[in-house]
């Protein structure tokens, strides 16, 4: 059960808990390809081989260590590499990225994410917390939160404590005073309970939890999650 009365900031993840995020990756990935085929058609042949642009990922993360946690820097670099490697030119790396990126914003949210933003963010300072490159301005829902705190940005992600620890401070706050909502058990749920938090499930899959340690409260929406506060 959650206690009410100490909570006085709400952390939240981003991909799968306000957004499904594979159909809006699915719709980058085709953006980039249509665009790879206009204006870079050898890359495009390349990137059309899934074992050809997995290798050329794997490739970026092995000599680029420090990219580990900016998946925007990783993605970029893996499209400079293919124009490269096809002979096309590296600077059109910029231009594909951007391509990439406005449609990977372009998510759709779940139909109680607006509603549950709003009536979360009358009550509490929310951040986002998230592993992932999405721009919560570009997606139009940045007004709702304090701050956003990435892992691209910070240089560790989740399940590591001081990110966790940088969300807190964000909303200028202790950890024990944050609730953390996430649909990951292990990267969100044991990761902020390691921290002192409380924290929220978001098992909208409705899978079983398998972890000794258990979440504060499980909910298949954010509507649930809301009707948890008194109104």
């Amino acid at each position: 059960m959650l206690e009410l009365t100490t909570i006085k900031a709400i952390t939240l993840d981003l991909d799968d808990t306000l957004w499904p995020i594979w159909p809006a990756i699915e719709r980058a990935e085709k953006a980039l390809d249509d665009w790879l085929g206009c204006n870079a058609p050898m890359t495009a042949a390349l990137f059309s081989n899934p074992t050809a642009r997995h290798d050329i990922r794997q490739h970026v993360t092995r000599s680029r260590p420090e990219l580990k946690h900016n998946l925007s820097a990783i993605r970029r670099e893996a499209i400079r590499l293919a124009l490269y490697r096809s002979s096309e030119d590296p600077l059109l790396a910029e231009r594909a990225f951007d391509v990439f990126f406005a449609e990977r914003n372009r998510v759709t949210l779940f139909d109680d994410t607006l509603h549950a933003l709003a009536f979360l963010s009358s009550r509490f300072p929310l951040v986002a917390l998230s592993n992932g490159n999405a721009d919560i301005h570009s997606i139009g829902i940045g007004s709702y939160f304090k701050a956003c705190i990435s892992a691209q940005q910070f240089g560790v992600g989740k399940p590591d404590p001081r990110i966790f620890h940088a969300a807190a401070g964000a909303a200028e706050v202790q950890p024990g005073e944050v609730l953390h909502v996430g649909d990951d058990a292990a990267l969100d749920v044991l990761a902020a309970l390691n921290c002192g938090m409380q924290a929220v499930w978001v098992n909208r899959a409705d899978h079983p939890w398998t972890h000794a340690v258990e979440p504060h409260e499980t909910v298949t929406t954010l509507t649930e999650l809301c009707a948890l506060f008194p109104a």
